[in-house]
């Protein structure tokens, strides 16, 4: 009897089952809270963070979506052009915002998959500190030339900068930006010494460069082709493995004797880490949405773009893989921050 009446004692003690009556009750209330956040998001403005300044390619694709956004959301999505160092202040400062999704940052491939491997401290993890969204567009880079330097292909540009080392000079947005790091690729591949002058962002360094102050930039292929229809400024190469549809006349590096040079530039959206995933899959499916609308696929490739659009988790994996790439090129090419 013992026995049996063993075997029928209540697993629960009552004190332990209002514990667990009163744990129940609590993770309700906090699956109901995040249903509910996730159906009013958004319930405020939305911040749209741009790690650079205004008039780079970042800036423009950015506006391109967040005017889309304002009508799909319902709320006002506000560019937040937050530039330096590469990129890597406008990342932190979405990394560390409150993860409800009125806070995204539209970032390059440089500061998500270069950064790590130029600087020894990042404030942020690119893979743990953020929810990636969806990739949005990609394209290649352009090499351009101020119509003073007296060269009309690679070849010629490479002969210029070897008889005259350490005198040429080039424009970016950083030794972390993808201008930076495709120019010091460059000078690494073609042995070549030149000098680099960081800027806040495209914008500032196409200025410059116009102006002749830099002689060259390897710049998004959106800001430097006007400019080069517009005979301001020579076209040498882009960086892409094959040439782009937009100026079919302008050979890639690789091709011009730089072989196995080949770096494209994408950008993505992301959201602060813990973001809930209900509303990554809302902005997911909204900004899908837009990038497969006819105008904004011609606005795109107009300036060099091929639109994306794919999964949170593709684009996550996108960042992973690209980290470990650029570790082993900067890795080879001994790039450094500097």
């Amino acid at each position: 009897m013992d026995r049996i009446a063993q075997r029928r004692k209540p697993v629960f003690g009552r004190g332990d089952v209002t514990l667990l009556h009163e744990r129940i009750v609590v993770l309700c209330l906090c699956l109901f809270g995040t249903v509910t956040a996730a159906q009013t998001y958004p319930s405020k403005p939305v911040r749209l963070i741009v790690p650079f300044a205004t008039g780079g390619a970042n800036d423009l694709v950015s506006r391109l979506i967040a005017q889309r956004l304002n009508a799909s959301l319902g709320q006002p999505v506000v560019v937040e052009n937050r530039g330096g160092a590469g990129g890597t202040i406008g990342l932190d400062a979405c990394a560390k915002s409150a993860p409800d999704g009125h806070t995204l940052v539209m970032s390059p491939a440089s500061s998500l998959a270069i950064a790590p491997s130029l600087y020894a401290k990042l404030p942020y993890d690119p893979v743990k500190d953020f929810a990636p969204i969806t990739s949005v567009a990609s394209g290649p880079n352009m090499l351009v030339i101020h119509p003073a330097v007296p060269a009309r292909n690679l070849k010629e540009l490479i002969a210029i900068a070897k008889s005259r080392p350490g005198r040429l000079t080039y424009a970016s947005s950083g030794p972390t930006s993808m201008s930076g790091l495709s120019a010091a690729l460059f000078k690494s591949m073609a042995a070549v010494e030149m000098i680099g002058v960081p800027y806040k962002g495209t914008g500032p360094a196409m200025t410059e460069l116009l102006g002749g102050q830099v002689d060259l930039m390897i710049a998004d292929l959106a800001i430097a082709w006007p400019h080069v229809r517009d005979k301001r400024l020579r076209a040498i190469a882009v960086t892409g493995a094959k040439r782009t549809a937009l100026a079919p006349e302008v050979p890639t590096i690789s091709e011009s004797g730089i072989r196995g040079y080949s770096i494209v530039n994408w950008r993505g959206l992301l959201a602060p880490a813990a973001t809930p995933r209900d509303i990554i899959v809302r902005l997911n499916g909204e900004v899908i949405k837009i990038l497969s609308a006819p105008d904004i696929r011609d606005t795109l490739a107009r300036e060099g773009y091929e639109p994306i659009g794919d999964t949170p988790e593709q684009f996550g994996a996108l960042i992973r893989d690209e980290v470990a790439r650029y570790a082993k090129l900067v890795k080879a090419a001994g790039i450094q921050a500097d």
